[in-house]
């Protein structure tokens, strides 16, 4: 298969390219490395990634931005971050990648358990993994040419431990390579509308 890896540089992406390298083409995609860029907060340069692929069989996404903070002190734009980096951006790889991936292909976004298990300053991360889940079970439903979609959604990554280990205390975390997995499953399996949960 022929398969782009949006964030395909990152902890996960990196993980994800590792699984399914030996056996599929990747093409890697990121913001600022890979063999091709994408500010995916921006159509039109999803629209010219697209454009430069060409027909493909997945696309896996394993980006998206929000912003941490405590609720009594969140803004308009800090809510703006997550809605249109981490959401719409992943929405609009879908919504754009309709129009070029080949019959019986497969989307697969990223959320986290965060939709379901909160944690102080966590309210925009919560709100926009909960739309992500949404959107992939509604999605599902109305894909046409047999084209699947779902979400992997994982507890913290053992990775980022140390970046972030202060907002998790109690989780138990996951490494990336055990993340990827949940990735392969979507890809390469047959369901759609599914949530994979990683490490809880």
């Amino acid at each position: 298969m022929k398969i782009i890896v949006v964030g395909g540089t990152g902890t996960i992406g990196k993980a994800v390219v590792r699984e399914l390298g030996e056996r599929h083409q990747i093409i890697t995609i990121s913001h600022h490395h890979g063999n091709l860029t994408v500010d995916i907060k921006d159509v039109a340069s999803i629209q010219k990634m697209y454009e430069a692929i060409g027909s493909f069989d997945a696309v896996i996404s394993t980006v998206g931005k929000v912003h941490f903070g405590k609720m009594v002190d969140m803004t308009d734009s800090d809510y703006a971050v997550g809605l249109h980096d981490k959401l719409m951006g992943q929405v609009n790889l879908v919504l754009q990648g309709l129009k070029h991936i080949n019959e019986g292909g497969s989307f697969t976004l990223t959320s986290g358990i965060l939709s379901h298990d909160p944690i102080r300053y966590g309210t925009s991360a919560s709100m926009v993994n909960a739309a992500i889940d949404g959107f992939v079970r509604s999605a599902a439903i109305e894909m046409p040419k047999g084209i699947r979609i779902n979400s992997v959604s994982p507890t913290v990554l053992a990775e980022s431990m140390e970046s972030y280990g202060d907002y998790f205390h109690g989780f138990e975390p996951v490494t990336a390579e055990r993340v990827a997995l949940a990735y392969s499953k979507s890809v390469e399996g047959a369901q759609t509308g599914q949530i994979y949960k990683v490490g809880y």
